[in-house]
């Protein structure tokens, strides 16, 4: 529920610092609601960091959880790959170094400034999705 929580406060930050729409607000605010009603297990120290370093970054302007936006869903990604070492190093790469072709025309943008092991921790909550 904290990470919910977490995802939401980020999600409504960016989408102030965006000049997003009072209509688009609302239907971000309306979702805890919405997934309160659902049990909610215990999240693992990684993914309350994942979401922090996320929710800190821009990361959201191009990503949501549940639905493409520019770039895929959160939980499409997870779907499409495991959670191998391997993977989550080259997940990271492609957050750290950007990255284009998996998912259409639209490339990612590099993040050199995030850290390979800040990265390998965003990757192992986005892959923890893969059950949603």
């Amino acid at each position: 529920m904290m990470k919910k929580y977490l995802l939401l406060a980020g999600i409504s930050a960016l989408a102030i610092a965006c000049g997003n729409n009072a209509e688009e607000k609302k239907t971000e605010e309306a979702k805890p609601a919405t997934e309160a009603a659902a049990p909610a297990a215990a999240p693992a120290a990684t993914d309350d960091k994942g979401i922090e370093l996320i929710a800190a970054s821009d990361c959201l302007t191009c990503h949501k959880v549940n639905e493409k936006a520019i770039g895929p869903a959160y939980v499409d990604v997870a779907k499409k790959y495991t959670a191998d070492d391997a993977t989550i190093t080259m997940l990271a790469g492609k957050i750290i170094k950007g990255g284009s072709g998996n998912w259409g025309e639209v490339p990612m943008t590099p993040h050199p400034a995030v850290t390979e092991d800040d990265a390998k921790t965003m990757v192992k909550y986005i892959l923890s999705l893969k059950n949603q």
